[in-house]
């Protein structure tokens, strides 16, 4: 398959420009590029598809370069956007574009050759112009009724309360304009003739094909390719948990909760997903679906699903910890092989409670689980007792023999907790204190 039909057998492809899959059947590399707006020191899930678009793009035997908005990202895109952003200074901004970079670096070959991907920084460029030379040399080929007919400047223009749009600053309103000499700038110098992005870059993206055909006299030829934005089957925007934004960078979405949000992902999403942000083949996906339809309840698409992005996003360790972590709730893994924040991870949905660690070497697993946890998992004692008697207690998976062990014959995990276990679904987190 060509880039188009891969894009559009996964579900990927949104629209281009009239002769832009001409332009990428000719047999020779074409050098296209997306731009990453550095506002947060990570990526996020919505990112990930548009990078998986960059994937294809070199796996069709072309070149994809990664723009990282240093400057455009002091401003803000107001596509998609009902307010203005907060500016970051510089020393941030060149932060975050350090995380961005070492996360594309695990999805794109970059080694020397005419299919290695680049990434650049559009700070890199602009510092250098002034306002007065940017306004003569660019800004006239552009007029202000080309820019305002785009729809994330009429949406955002138009005041619309109820849409909860606000007015646009001339900071905004100047955005596609520094994008569109981004585009130019790339085909000057890496003769970059193709730029994607998301569909609601279409706007964009087309100024850039614009500008680069009036400051080349029409002699200039550039394409646009824009992908679908990812949603629910419920039209919802894809990307967020109940915990917020799901990162690419672990230490702001740890690789368990990574794992488990995609784990989780709906029947009616998991065949798009797959589709989307695995570079599994049509053959293997089919055949995953088949066996998928086959008994549900294994959720045989959303565990091929997570263990293939937690692997590229991540690593096979993290998967494999992540997969161990997981199987914890359900009674398959060893609660002592759980590093802290996995085990903080894995029991974020349950009660968190505190026990004095001068207690416990006289407390029996009865007054443990009743009293000196202020009957917060069981409201007397002798309902302690009775379950503890019919077998429906544990403690770290020991199964608590009799209401009078006492709790300290338990080992602790880390040295600090323990997690009980009332029937089978109850759990509550006891962290010992000192």
């Amino acid at each position: 398959m060509n880039l188009i039909e891969e894009l559009r057998w996964r579900g990927m492809f949104h629209d281009m420009m009239p002769g832009t899959e001409e332009h990428l059947s000719t047999g020779q590399p074409v050098t296209g590029y997306i731009g990453f707006d550095p506002t947060a020191p990570s990526l996020h899930i919505g990112n990930l598809a548009t990078i998986m678009l960059l994937v294809h793009l070199q796996r069709a035997g072309h070149r994809p370069v990664a723009l990282v908005g240093g400057a455009t990202g002091m401003i803000g895109d107001p596509s998609g956007k009902s307010a203005e952003r907060n500016l970051l200074d510089e020393t941030t901004l060149r932060a975050n574009q350090a995380g961005i970079q070492a996360q594309l670096e695990k999805f794109l070959d970059f080694s020397e050759g005419p299919t290695g991907a680049r990434v650049v920084n559009n700070y890199d460029w602009f510092k250098e112009i002034g306002f007065l030379q940017f306004l003569r040399d660019v800004g006239k080929h552009l007029t202000v009724n080309y820019m305002m007919a785009k729809d994330s400047v009429k949406r955002r223009i138009s005041g619309n309360e109820e849409s909860g749009a606000e007015g646009l600053s001339y900071t905004e309103f100047s955005y596609q304009l520094l994008q569109g000499y981004d585009f130019f700038h790339l085909y000057d110098t890496l003769g970059t003739t193709l730029q994607m992005g998301a569909s609601d870059q279409w706007g964009n993206i087309t100024t850039g094909t614009e500008l680069i055909r009036r400051l080349t006299n029409g002699e200039g030829k550039a394409f646009a390719l824009t992908g679908q934005l990812i949603t629910k089957a419920d039209g919802t925007k894809y990307g967020k948990s109940e915990t917020g934004t799901v990162w690419l960078d672990p230490t702001m979405t740890s690789p368990y909760q990574f794992y488990q949000f995609f784990l989780n992902s709906a029947d009616a999403d998991a065949p798009r997903l797959i589709r989307v942000f695995t570079l599994l083949s049509q053959e293997e996906i089919e055949a995953l679906e088949a066996e998928h339809a086959q008994a549900p309840h294994l959720r045989t698409l959303q565990k091929a699903l997570a263990k293939a992005v937690t692997i590229r996003v991540h690593s096979e360790a993290a998967y494999e910890a992540a997969l161990a972590a997981s199987q914890v709730l359900f009674g398959g893994g060893d609660l002592h092989s759980l590093d802290e924040p996995t085990l903080l991870d894995v029991f974020a949905g349950v009660p968190h409670l505190e026990v004095e660690r001068a207690q416990l070497p006289t407390l029996t697993a009865t007054d443990l689980l009743s009293v000196a946890t202020n009957a917060q998992v069981f409201p007397s004692k002798g309902e302690a007792r009775k379950m503890i008697q019919q077998g429906g207690v544990s403690l770290n998976r020991q199964k608590v023999g009799a209401p009078e062990q006492p709790a300290a014959d338990v080992p602790l995990l880390l040295d600090k907790y323990l997690v009980a276990q009332k029937g089978k679904k109850n759990y509550y987190l006891l962290k010992i204190t000192d």
